[in-house]
């Protein structure tokens, strides 16, 4: 299998698409989430094949990823919409290590010549120097067990946030905490700002704990329209 949709039976499926593809796709079976395609590990297994591994697509694989985007196109009721092209390792996201950060994520993507480029890039990382030294570090295999790459559109964002389920400074599972700003959730997850927080209880939602970060009008500039 080449290319599987989220909210696909078999996209739910950890050990074929990673661990971020496969809930996402288990949410998209129930819930309103953008729409995206998975590429398999098999394309990833193929390109590292390719003649030393040229920083392109094959033809062959280009088309794949032209068809699945004008696929993209009808879903979405969108022309040539942005998508965010990342990883969806098959290690990525498990108990003992999340992989965080470690894999290159690209934002607002558009046209298949562009997504394919970052799919190349995405691949790429996987065998870059920093992975290297997280894998030595965690005392994990030198090599991947494949890397799945996730296409999906993006969300004109007012404001992202992350949420924890359990409360990460102190421990406390009965509490949720919220990190938010406005925009898109890349500053965030980057540390590139100062994000308001809140501490929920769960059992009533009792805000237990607020903080309100600094933020700046520019802060805004990274809403844009898909």
């Amino acid at each position: 299998m080449t290319i599987l949709w989220l909210g696909d039976k078999d996209c739910h499926e950890v050990q074929r698409v990673g661990g971020k593809a496969a809930n996402l796709s288990r949410l998209a079976s129930g819930y309103r989430v953008p729409a995206g395609f998975c590429i398999t590990p098999d394309l990833y297994h193929q390109w590292l094949e390719c003649p030393k591994q040229e920083m392109a697509l094959p033809q062959d694989l280009h088309g794949i990823i032209s068809r699945e985007y004008q696929e993209m196109t009808a879903r979405c009721g969108v022309v040539d919409p942005a998508v965010a092209v990342r990883s969806s390792a098959l290690d990525e996201d498990g108990q003992g290590t999340s992989f965080a950060g470690q894999y290159d994520t690209f934002l607002n993507i558009q046209g298949p010549d562009a997504i394919s480029d970052a799919i190349v890039k995405c691949w790429d990382s996987v065998g870059g120097e920093r992975m290297e030294a997280y894998r030595k570090e965690h005392n994990l295999p030198a090599e991947s067990l494949g890397v799945a790459v996730l296409v999906q559109q993006m969300v004109a964002a007012e404001v992202s946030g992350v949420v924890f389920s359990a409360n990460p400074i102190s421990g406390n599972r009965d509490e949720v905490m919220i990190n938010a700003t406005w925009g898109l959730g890349e500053s965030l997850v980057s540390g590139k700002v100062n994000p308001d927080t809140l501490v929920v209880q769960k059992s009533d939602f009792k805000i237990k704990d607020s903080q309100f970060g600094e933020k700046r009008p520019d802060d805004r500039a990274n809403r844009r329209r898909y």
